[in-house]
C-alpha cells in the first residue's frame, strides 16, 4: 500500500496532542511505520521558525512575517522529512498543516487567501493530506482546557473572538473539501471522539 499522509487539526484544546497518540496505535496495529510530526516545526531548522512565531516576545511578529515563517518552516519540513518518509513507505502523521495557515494566518490574522493559495502552490507543489481529521469544539470550551495546560503561548493569549474566526474557517474548509476533511465533535467525551476517529481511520487503513 501506498504511504499515506494524514494530519490533524483543530483550534486550542480541542484534544490534538491524546488523539495524536491514539492515531499513531491505529496505524500500528495495521500493521504500517508510522512518522509523528508537527507544525509549525518538524525539522530541527523548522522548529527554530516555531520559537520565533510562539514564544518570541521582544519583537513584533507582523502577520505577512508570521505567514512567510510558517510556509519557509513548511518548506524545510516537506523537504528534509515529510516527503523522503513518504517516499520510504512510510505514513507521516502531522500535527497541523495548511488548513491551519488558511485559518490562523487567513481568517485569524486576515492575510488574503491569495497569498496564501500562492505560497502554497509554490512550496507544496500539489501534495496534499490523503485525510484530515478536524478536531472541533466552542472556542471559550478549548481555551479553557488550553489555559489549564499552564503558560501561554502567543496564539492561545489570543481573545476568544480571534479563534472563533479561526474555527470559522476550518468549517469552511470541512465543507469545501468533503472527500479529504472530516469534522469530528470534540466536545464529547474522549471515548465518543476516539471511536469516531476510528470509523474514518478504517476507510483509509
Amino acid at each position: 500500500m501506498t504511504a499515506r499522509f494524514i494530519t490533524l487539526e483543530g483550534i486550542e484544546g480541542v484534544g490534538k496532542s491524546t488523539n495524536l497518540e491514539f492515531v499513531r496505535g491505529l496505524i500500528n496495529e495495521a500493521g504500517h511505520q508510522v512518522q509523528v510530526t508537527r507544525e509549525p516545526g518538524g525539522t530541527a531548522m523548522a522548529e527554530r521558525l516555531r520559537d520565533i512565531v510562539l514564544h518570541h516576545d521582544d519583537e513584533s511578529v507582523p502577520a505577512l512575517a508570521e505567514l512567510l515563517i510558517m510556509f519557509a518552516g513548511r518548506c524545510l519540513h516537506l523537504e528534509n522529512l515529510i516527503r523522503p518518509v513518504l517516499e520510504s513507505g512510510t505514513w507521516v502523521l502531522c500535527d497541523r498543516f495548511t488548513d491551519a495557515t488558511y485559518a490562523y494566518q487567513g481568517e485569524g490574522r486576515g492575510q488574503r487567501l491569495e497569498r496564501i493559495e500562492t505560497l502554497e502552490a509554490w512550496v507544496q507543489d500539489g501534495l496534499q493530506p490523503d485525510l484530515t481529521l478536524l478536531l472541533d469544539a466552542d472556542p471559550e470550551v478549548g481555551l479553557a482546557r488550553a489555559g489549564a495546560r499552564g503558560e501561554k503561548d502567543r496564539f492561545e493569549r489570543e481573545q476568544v473572538e480571534f479563534f472563533a474566526r479561526v474555527r470559522s474557517a476550518y468549517l469552511e474548509r470541512a465543507s469545501r473539501y468533503p472527500d479529504r476533511m472530516v469534522v469530528i465533535d470534540a466536545g464529547r467525551s474522549l471515548e465518543e471522539v476516539q471511536s469516531s476517529i476510528t470509523i474514518h481511520m478504517q476507510k483509509l487503513l
